[in-house]
């Protein structure tokens, strides 16, 4: 049976405008290739409600698992949420399961859990609650769309309560083979044990270092027996 699919949303204008630098989508990567989770597809857009739903509508109808990254904070251009629930044709509003999690983090703190901070709790109807063990604003579940906050240990820690929910596939193992000469001159028999163990991802990375030219050509597959023998074939090639 094939591996589940998955796609990430990256919200965010602060994104896009070069201000923040996203970490969540790499978090993301590693721990699906771990779980057996293939991350195929990503996107980025702006804090627009219509460019969010018509992602949102188009990345979960191709893909098993979509996960959705920033803009369920307290301020304005925090619209994830809403537009979520538009995109799903549902009401959203504060839920009291939500407050209720944020309630005693927020006496504990001393601070107010005011107007701006209960736009956190706004959840939409039908939802499942995503817990994280740090600011305890939760995120959410509807159908195949997990949406999490954009800050990354906020993120992490809304991830690792997924994970276990997950309907995992066979892990992505990989080998990587140095290969010191130019990509120009390994293309091509690369090319041909790339038709050859065709049930495996072959990837061709090429660096300079010192004067030194070549490539780190990396395997990848979920079958350990025919992965070891395509790196031995490669180390036999270009050795």
């Amino acid at each position: 049976m094939p591996n589940p699919t998955a796609a990430m949303l990256v919200i965010g204008d602060e994104i896009l405008s070069g201000r923040t630098r996203d970490a969540n989508l790499h978090h993301l990567s590693q721990q699906f290739t771990a779980a057996g989770i293939d991350l195929k597809e990503a996107r980025i857009v702006s804090d627009d409600h219509d460019a969010i739903v018509a992602a949102v509508d188009a990345l979960r109808e191709t893909h098993d698992i979509l996960v959705t990254s920033g803009g369920i904070g307290p301020t304005h251009d925090d619209i994830t949420a809403d537009a979520v629930a538009a995109a799903f044709g549902v009401h959203i509003d504060v839920r009291e399961d939500a407050k209720a999690l944020m309630e005693p983090h927020y006496a504990k703190t001393g601070r107010e859990l005011n107007e701006a901070r209960l736009r956190m709790a706004r959840i939409p109807d039908g939802a499942e609650l995503i817990e994280n063990d740090v600011s305890a604003a939760p995120g959410f579940r509807i159908g195949n769309v997990y949406v999490m906050a954009g800050v990354p240990s906020v993120f992490t820690s809304m991830l690792d309560r997924v994970l276990p929910t997950l309907n995992a596939g066979t892990p992505l193992m990989s080998q990587s083979i140095r290969v010191e000469r130019a990509e120009g001159d390994i293309a091509g028999p690369l090319r041909d044990l790339a038709r050859e163990f065709d049930d495996l991802a072959f990837g061709s990375y090429p660096f300079s270092e010192n004067g030194v030219y070549g490539a780190n050509v990396v395997v990848r597959g979920t079958d350990s027996a025919r992965l070891n023998e395509a790196a031995t074939r490669l180390h036999a090639l270009f050795s």
